[in-house]
C-alpha cells in the first residue's frame, strides 16, 4: 500500500470564511434578481422610476440602484415598491442538500480518510455545488487514472435516513456544477464518472439503523466497504461504486474501519 502525506483538514476558521464567501455570492445573486424583477414590473406598468419612487415613498436614485442590482433594499422598501406596482412580495426558503453547520466529529473523520488515500487520488474538501441542487460537498475525491469523482459526506449520526440518502444522491448529481468537475474536464477533455460515499461514524445508533434498514442501505450503497477502502488506499483496485465506509472515533482520533462493524451486513 502506498500512503501519501495529506494536508490538514479544513479548520473552523476556514469553514467560516468559506461560508461567508458563499453567503456573499448568494446575496449578490438575490439582489440582482430582485432588481431585474422590479425593473420588469415597472416597465410592464408603463410607470417611470420617478412615479414609482414617489408612490413608494423612497428616493428615485435608490430605486434606480435597486433596479440595477447595486443596492440592497430592506424588506420594508421592497413591500412599498411592490405595493406601488400592484404586485405581491413573497419570501421563502428553498431546501438545499444539507446544512453547512458541522459537528465536532466530521473533521477528524475526513482527516483520517484523506490520510489513507493512495497517491492516484486527489482530495478537495468543502466543494460548493449549485445545480440541480445547491449546497457544499464535505469532500470530493478524484481518481486520475479511471477518471472518477466521488462525493463524500461525513456523518456522525443519522437523524433521517431517507433525507440523508437524498442529500448525498443530489450532491453526486450536482458535482457537474462544481469547480472540481470543470477543472477535470479542462484537463482531460471529457466528463468524469461520478459516484458517492457515506463516511459514517460507528455508534450504537448508526449500527442499529444499518441493521434495521439493511436492504434500503444496500440498495443505495451496494459496493463492498472493503473493496472501496482497497481502491482508495491501493494503487491497482478500481473504484467499486457507491459505498459506506465506517469510522471509529475515540478521544478525537478517527480510524477508518476495514469493513462494516460487527453485526452490520451492509457493505460486506
Amino acid at each position: 500500500m502506498c500512503a501519501r502525506k495529506a494536508a490538514p483538514g479544513p479548520t473552523p476558521s476556514h469553514r467560516s470564511r468559506t461560508t461567508a464567501r458563499e453567503a456573499a455570492r448568494r446575496n449578490r445573486e438575490v439582489v440582482r434578481a430582485i432588481g431585474r424583477q422590479v425593473a420588469a414590473l415597472r416597465a410592464d406598468s408603463g410607470a417611470s422610476q420617478a412615479a414609482v419612487a414617489v408612490a413608494a415613498g423612497i428616493d428615485r436614485a435608490h430605486l434606480s440602484r435597486i433596479e440595477a442590482g447595486t443596492a440592497q433594499a430592506s424588506v420594508e422598501v421592497l413591500v412599498s415598491v411592490a405595493t406601488a406596482l400592484g404586485a405581491d412580495l413573497g419570501v421563502r426558503f428553498f431546501a438545499g442538500v444539507g446544512p453547512r453547520i458541522r459537528d465536532r466529529f466530521q473533521a477528524p473523520m475526513i482527516e483520517a480518510l484523506i490520510r489513507r488515500l493512495d497517491g492516484r487520488w486527489t482530495a478537495t474538501p468543502e466543494v460548493p455545488v449549485v445545480s440541480p441542487a445547491r449546497g457544499v460537498v464535505d469532500l470530493v475525491l478524484h481518481e486520475r487514472v479511471a477518471h472518477v469523482l466521488v462525493a463524500v459526506e461525513a456523518q456522525s449520526e443519522i437523524r433521517r435516513l431517507e433525507q440523508q440518502m437524498r442529500w448525498l444522491a443530489e450532491k453526486q448529481a450536482s458535482l457537474e456544477s462544481s469547480d472540481v468537475h470543470r477543472a477535470v474536464v479542462g484537463i482531460t477533455g471529457s466528463p468524469p464518472d461520478t459516484s458517492r460515499m457515506l463516511l459514517l461514524r460507528s455508534t450504537t445508533s448508526t449500527r442499529d439503523i444499518a441493521r434495521r434498514f439493511a436492504e434500503t442501505l444496500r440498495a443505495a450503497f451496494p459496493a463492498s466497504s472493503a473493496d472501496a477502502l482497497a481502491a482508495l488506499s491501493g494503487s491497482t483496485r478500481a473504484w467499486p461504486g457507491p459505498t459506506i465506509l465506517w469510522v471509529r472515533v475515540e478521544r478525537g482520533e478517527a480510524v477508518i474501519l476495514d469493513g462494516p462493524p460487527r453485526g452490520v451486513s451492509v457493505g460486506r
